[in-house]
């Protein structure tokens, strides 16, 4: 006779892991950094363009628009995988510390103050969010933690 081994799909740590998951991207907190996250990212995409930095800073404004569409799939990854995803956070938090000093590094001139406000704003917007991204993933994975230990 020949003993049938499960999937790795129906693991009960993995099953427990999916559902944690998907309680914490149910939560409104969750829901609200992922939409903020998101238009964080595509106002750094489009702010050369608001602002009107784009023809005298083009390197600029090419560094903003990559960085804001790379955050925005960020963004809508948390929202469609967030239990793969949100460990990638820090990434995100890298972006923003980026887009505050991307001005003085990849201009090679002196900025104007309208691109240097956007992308101060911008990318501590993004670290924010990333932070709290993380957060998240932290105060749920010590409350998993804490609940697994007091049941034992």
């Amino acid at each position: 006779m020949v003993a049938q081994n499960p999937s790795i799909e129906e693991h009960p740590d993995l099953m427990a892991l999916r559902a944690d998951s998907e309680l914490a991207a149910a939560r409104p907190a969750a829901q609200a950094v992922e939409c903020l996250s998101l238009l964080a990212a595509l106002y750094l995409a489009v702010s050369p363009w608001i602002v009107g930095f784009s023809a005298a800073f083009r390197n600029l404004a090419i560094n903003d628009l990559i960085l804001g569409i790379a955050l925005a799939v960020f963004s809508l990854g948390y929202g469609a995988a967030y239990e793969r995803t949100h460990g990638m956070a820090w990434a995100g938090a890298l972006i923003g510390v980026w887009t505050i000093i991307a001005p003085w590094v990849v201009s090679g001139r002196p900025a104007t103050s309208g691109s240097e406000a956007s992308n101060i704003i911008a990318g501590a917007l993004v670290v924010l969010m990333a932070l709290a991204t993380i957060a998240q993933g932290t105060v749920r994975g010590s409350a998993r933690t804490m609940s697994r230990t007091t049941l034992r």
